[in-house]
């Protein structure tokens, strides 16, 4: 992978990945729903899930350049 766009990959993975824990910490902190409409036995796993799996992939493509 090129360095430019694999730079850009990994901040925008990254940048997704931090805010989306961020914010289901804070939706969960303040007991508010972290989904509209689902239960929070699955919408905060799966929103935990996602930030991780996104934190996980910005890691990834800094590693392949």
């Amino acid at each position: 992978m090129e360095r430019g766009p694999a730079i850009f990959a990994a901040t925008v993975f990254l940048l997704f990945g931090g805010a989306l824990l961020a914010w289901t910490g804070a939706r969960v902190l303040h007991r508010a729903p972290v989904a509209d409409g689902v239960r929070p036995v699955v919408a905060v796993p799966l929103a935990l899930l996602a930030g991780a799996g996104s934190l996980a992939l910005g890691v990834w493509c800094l590693q392949r350049f």
